[in-house]
């Protein structure tokens, strides 16, 4: 959640459906083959199934996901599931009610719960749960998170505490590595073996138990994988960012409003082709790791914080 003191975007600024839809059907032109809707919370938005219809009807897009913490699942996961999408990534960070009302800052467990069957009972297969491992909050749920995903017939993704906002007051303290997590789980469920990557361009890399259940951790802290981030994000108000830890995105909304999709294509290609994101390496490589911006400068701009930076 943000800090307790924080701005909204200008509402005036957040792009409508159709604006998105524009976007979506240019990105796919220029080549782009998977979309995934993000957050925040994209379930909070009034509709969003009509949004998910518009964007499965692209012709070449080959996977549309969205990512959830799951509170409203259980009712939008049949719609979404009737409108077109294709695949969920549910965020759950504990199985314990009490620890999820502090890091969640609302008594939602039993819901995030219901949705992830809800979306089983819809029909979405190949589902993922994320869990961001803390280190002294969460990090002794490593087994339980993963046999409750087994359980579920979804794959696990461990996800190394980033230093990015400010929101959670990072700090290096906090950080537990993949060796870390594959070494907890290897004493409990002996030899795990590394899966050959599917694409290279995978955040997660993905090991396997004896029994043959897959898992995935994403090390973003301690291997840093910009070199092969294939990824664009756009906000929910129009701005495109080469990377998480970008300090400031480039304005599209303007282009996306104009509706001359050729010009919005060259702009799209332009900003791709002289992107230079190595921003996760860099700050891989300094002395010390702190969080990335204080309260006066996400006050100053909320572009800088989590919460506006999904899309």
């Amino acid at each position: 959640m943000p800090q307790d003191t924080y701005k909204w975007l200008p509402k005036a600024d957040i792009l409508s459906f159709e604006e998105m839809a524009r976007l979506a059907r240019v990105f796919v032109k220029a080549g782009g083959r998977k979309i995934r809707l993000t957050g925040g919370e994209p379930l909070l938005r009034k509709d969003l199934c009509l949004l998910v219809e518009e964007l499965a009807a692209i012709d070449g897009l080959k996977e549309l996901a969205l990512t959830t913490n799951g509170y409203f699942l259980e009712e939008h996961a049949q719609s979404l599931k009737d409108a077109g999408l294709q695949r969920l990534n549910v965020s759950i960070d504990t199985l314990i009610p009490e620890r999820f009302i502090s890091l969640c800052k609302v008594d939602g467990l039993q819901n995030t719960l219901r949705g992830i069957s809800a979306a089983a009972a819809a029909g979405f297969e190949k589902t993922k749960l994320d869990m961001v491992v803390l280190r002294g909050q969460n990090c002794d749920e490593l087994v339980a998170m993963l046999e409750f995903a087994q359980s579920q017939n979804v794959q696990l993704r461990y996800i190394e505490y980033m230093d990015v906002g400010g929101a959670l007051n990072w700090h290096e303290d906090k950080l537990v590595t993949a060796s870390e997590i594959l070494e907890t789980l290897s004493q409990h469920f002996g030899d795990i073996e590394t899966v050959d990557a599917v694409s290279a361009s995978a955040p997660a890399k993905v090991y396997r138990l004896a029994n043959g259940y897959e898992f995935g951790i994403i090390a973003s802290m301690s291997k840093a994988f910009c070199a092969d981030c294939d990824r664009s994000r756009v906000t929910a108000d129009g701005n495109w960012y080469s990377c998480l830890y970008a300090t400031s995105g480039e304005n599209i909304r303007d282009a996306i409003r104009a509706d001359d999709p050729d010009k919005l294509l060259q702009l799209w290609r332009q900003l791709w082709l002289t992107r230079d994101a190595q921003a996760a390496v860099k700050r891989s490589e300094l002395e010390s790791r702190q969080t990335s911006f204080d309260l006066d400068e996400l006050l100053a701009d909320p572009h800088l914080e989590m919460h506006t930076r999904g899309g």
